[in-house]
């Protein structure tokens, strides 16, 4: 292995994966993070400033023509007034939200992970097995997990300050290790 080399392991379930990222794979996953973080923001500034994003009709009209196996909690959902109230605000503003967390590098598994929930959501919405059962919101999900796992806001992010942040003395990161699960 070379100083350019990076060597990855993980053991799950008794099979081991292996493998060496070359340093350069860094602005991959920079550019992983920032791809999305664009996406997501300019997605939720739109509905925000065109101030007619509504779920309701999308919930209970377009899910179940789709033959989306979960049609029935969306259509559920759909008919709950304080739920697509809720998911009226929470949509617009959370990609919002999740996209400055990928753009700026912070909270960035958090954001991470609200951001493949969403997209996990969409794929079910947007039910399309015509092509097989891989499509761009399935994608955007395993993107939204790569950015987690490779601890993205790292890289030229403000989550590399965060974890240092010293609190009595110590890193963030070592005197709370379950930041481990937002930053990164």
């Amino acid at each position: 292995m070379t100083s350019q080399e990076v060597r990855l392991e993980s053991t799950v379930g008794g099979f081991t994966a292996s493998g060496r990222l070359h340093t350069l794979s860094v602005w991959f996953i920079l550019a992983l993070r920032l791809m999305m973080g664009i996406a997501f923001f300019q997605s939720g500034l739109d509905k925000v400033l065109s101030g007619s994003f509504s779920a309701g009709g999308y919930l209970t009209g377009a899910v179940p023509n789709t033959g989306s196996p979960l049609a029935g909690l969306f259509v559920a959902m759909g008919e709950t007034p304080w739920f697509v109230e809720f998911v009226n605000v929470a949509v617009p503003w959370g990609e919002i939200l999740i996209g400055l967390g990928l753009l700026v590098g912070a909270l960035t598994r958090l954001a991470a992970f609200w951001g493949a929930f969403m997209m996990l959501m969409f794929y079910f919405g947007n039910w399309d097995i015509a092509h097989g059962y891989i499509n761009g919101d399935f994608a955007y999900m395993l993107v939204f997990l790569a950015v987690a796992a490779f601890g993205a806001g790292r890289i030229l992010g403000l989550d590399a300050k965060l974890e240092q942040y010293e609190v009595n003395g110590q890193p963030l990161i070592d005197r709370y290790p379950w930041t481990r699960y937002l930053l990164g």
